[in-house]
Formats: C-alpha cells, structure tokens, sequence
C-alpha cells in the first residue's frame, strides 16, 4: 500500500457512488431576485415564423455553437443570429446586459454558473416545455438538475463537455507503453506520465495541466475523486470536502509528479487560454483533457480516450459545458423555443453534434452512426452515463472554485508547487468559506 505525504495509508477497494451527485441549490436573492417569468409557448414545437433571434454563447463552445445554428438557419425560416463572446468577459457581459433590460433571446450558461442564474431570475421557466418532449427522459440529468431552482427548470443542455483521459500513443510506443492501453488507476497515471518523461525527448514532458486555472482542475480533478467513490461537496454544496484521503493522493500524486520534472514548466503559469495546446502539438505523453477537443487533437495524434481513473480504479468524469435558456428579456419565446425543442431533436444531437464529435445530450443517442467506427467516441458517450459521472454545483461555485485567485487555486498550487505544502485543512476551510457565503 502507498504511504501518502500526509502519513495516511489507503487499502482496499472504495466504493463506488450509485448515483449522480446533485448538489441541492441554497435558495438566495440577487439581482432581479427569485424564480423567472414562464415563458409564453403555443405548442410543443413552437412558432417557426421566420422572426430573427439572437443567442450568445462563451468562446470555448464557438465549433459547437457555430454548427448548430448553421444547422437551424439552414432548415427552419427563423433566423438566429450568434454572438460568441471571450470566456473571462462572459460573465460580465451578462450581468451587464440582464441589469439594462438588454439580454438576448437566448443565451448559453457555464452549466456549474447557472445557478446563480435562474435564481437571480435571469431564464424563462419552460418546465412544462421541456416536460412535454418526447425525449424528455433521456435529457441528461445533470444539466437539467442544475438549470432546476424551486422545482421549475429553465434550461436545456447546450453542449456536454466532458473531461476524460488522453494519451499519445506514439510517446507510449517510443516509452515501451501498450499504446492501447491507458491508465486505469491514478498509480498507472504516474507511472505512465514518468516513462514518457524519461524519454528525455527535447520539449516533450509526461503530462501538463492548468496550474493556476481553477476550472480545469474542477473539470480534470474532481473525477480522480469520485472515481474512487468520495465526494468534493456536501449535499447542500455548501461545504469543501476536498481534504478527504482521495483529494490527498490526488493532489501527492500531481506533487510528486512536479518534484520528478514530469510537468510541463508552462503548467505552473497556465490559467487556462492554452492548457490543451501541448499535448495537440504532440509534446504531452498523458494528461485529463476535454472530449470536445478530440475531432481536434487527432488531427495531430494518434490518441487514446479512456475515463478519468480513481486512486483505486473506476472511472468518471465531469460532465461540463453549456446549458441554454430564452432569457428574462426576450420578447420572443414562442420562436426561442422553437430553437430549443429543435436542439433535443435526432437532427441536432446526431446531425450536428455527434457528427463533429460532441456527446449527445441524449442518453438514447449515445450510440449512433457516428460512433460505430470509432471506440473513443464510444467510450465518451459511455462514461457520459456513468454512475460516477457528475455535473456538481453551488451556488457560489464560481468564487470557490473558478474565479481568478480563488481558494481553490490557492490549494492547488500550494499541493503541488511548494516542497512543504502548507495546512490542507485550512486551505480547505476557505473553500467551505467562499461556498458558504
């Protein structure tokens, strides 16, 4: 058995969780306070009457934006009009626009940021809506738990970005790895990461992450820990549960693999802009990386896709990305709507998402012509579904975890860069703090 840095030993098996995680909302006011108007629909379809909508969404999910509208310009006499806007303004630029009256007809959220949207009243209701589709049950349930305050839903899954487990198979290859096979516990992650490392190929490490971005250690890190059947929140995501003995060997892990120059020294900087830019350049043996990126990076590498492994085993992932709602603002629901039902049809989530390499938002969807032939696709859709697979949230999730110097960031850092890593249970507490407040 591993000793941990901590002086802890872990043995045995942990076990799994037999259930999505949801983090129950806090009920709170801000901004235009309270629960939204329900929007006015006419039918299960809505209107399609040539009317012009507008949309915004953040830049992260430009490919995936850009080809569904494309899509629903191409096919329907509504005409939606797409403005994609840089990720770190995008809060702002909402905030801004929902205090002037001025939101757009419909407008994408970070789906661990949309709570503190519908709270604020900044969404339509359309539970009803959404209720009333014939795919209602195999919407997938993360997305629409989070777009859920007081019972009443407001959001539909936008685009699923799940993060997952890479590796270059020419690096396994040339560090005598099975290219075929990928870490199936967070010891393997080590140990695979090293032997590329010791290729002492120029430019080239064992793995890379966002040393100093908080929402790609969410997205990448968290899965480590509920792979291993432990929890990040407590139910009421009010409280940090991330100096746990799995959060421990995560974080001796990362540690112990900075200390043996295995990290890519551009890591310890990395706020997020460029972290998957290493290894689609083929300089990054194995790494937790975005599954919507995978049509991408296997322009450049011959990859493989498998979950993201626990200290022990298993696999999970964070299923992350957009949800989508007609905003507060909108004069037009009837014809937002239209968009909307149109994005849980065959012809969206097969035609357009699947077919550029993007999980479907459907779990009956999972398997489909665009997956036949390519197993990681496969495996993607797969874990999508998976007991361990979770969408958390709070509804200060944005300050405990994402924002720039948050408490979270702080621990990473700490953890992984200082030789004597400083107290994790205080460190600990200030996320509880910024959850809590």
């Amino acid at each position: 058995m591993r000793v941990n840095r901590y002086g802890r030993r872990r043995g045995g098996l942990a076990a799994l969780a037999a259930a999505t995680l949801v983090l129950g909302l806090s009920a709170c006011g801000g901004g235009n306070g309270g629960s939204g108007q329900t929007a006015d629909i006419s039918g299960p379809e809505g209107t399609d009457d040539g009317t012009e909508l507008t949309l915004w969404t953040r830049a992260p999910l430009e490919l995936q934006a850009k080809a569904l509208v494309e899509a629903y310009n191409a096919s329907h006499e509504n005409q939606v009009t797409l403005t994609v806007v840089p990720n770190d303004d995008y809060v702002t630029k909402v905030g801004a626009a929902a205090g002037s009256g001025g939101l757009p007809d419909l407008f994408a959220a970070d789906i661990v940021y949309t709570p503190n949207w519908t709270s604020q009243g900044l969404f339509k209701d359309i539970t009803t809506n959404i209720d009333d589709l014939p795919s209602a049950d195999t919407i997938n349930k993360g997305h629409l738990e989070a777009g859920t305050y007081e019972d009443k839903e407001y959001v539909l899954p936008f685009v699923l970005d799940l993060s997952v487990m890479m590796w270059n198979k020419d690096l396994y290859r040339e560090a005598g790895l099975d290219p075929e096979k990928g870490p199936t516990t967070l010891a393997e992650f080590e140990s695979q990461a090293r032997a590329v490392q010791g290729l002492g190929k120029p430019d080239t490490y064992g793995t890379y992450f966002g040393g100093n971005c908080g929402g790609c250690n969410v997205f990448t890190w968290f899965p480590m820990i509920w792979a291993d059947g432990e929890e990040v929140m407590n139910e009421d995501g009010t409280e940090s549960l991330l100096d746990g003995e799995t959060a421990q060997e995560v974080y001796s892990t990362w540690h112990d693999l900075q200390a043996a120059g295995a990290i890519a020294p551009g890591s310890r900087d990395e706020t997020g802009a460029t972290w998957t830019g290493a290894f689609q350049e083929g300089k990054v043996g194995v790494m937790p990386y975005p599954a919507t990126l995978l049509s991408t990076v296997s322009k450049t590498v011959d990859v493989g896709v498998a979950p993201i492994p626990g200290v022990d085993g298993g696999g999970s992932t964070f299923i992350g990305g957009d949800g989508i709602g007609i905003s507060k603002d909108s004069s037009k629901s009837d014809q937002a709507w239209n968009f909307l039902s149109w994005l849980m049809s065959d012809a969206a989530q097969v035609d357009v998402l699947a077919a550029n390499g993007t999980t479907p938002s459907r779990t009956d969807l999972a398997e489909n012509s665009f997956t036949e032939d390519d197993p990681r696709q496969q495996v993607i859709n797969e874990v999508a579904g998976a007991a361990d697979s979770r969408t958390p949230f709070s509804r200060n999730f944005q300050t405990a975890f994402n924002a720039t110097g948050s408490p979270w960031v702080t621990l990473i850092r700490d953890q992984v860069y200082n030789e004597n890593p400083g107290d994790l249970e205080a460190q600990n507490d200030a996320i509880t703090a910024a959850l809590a407040d």
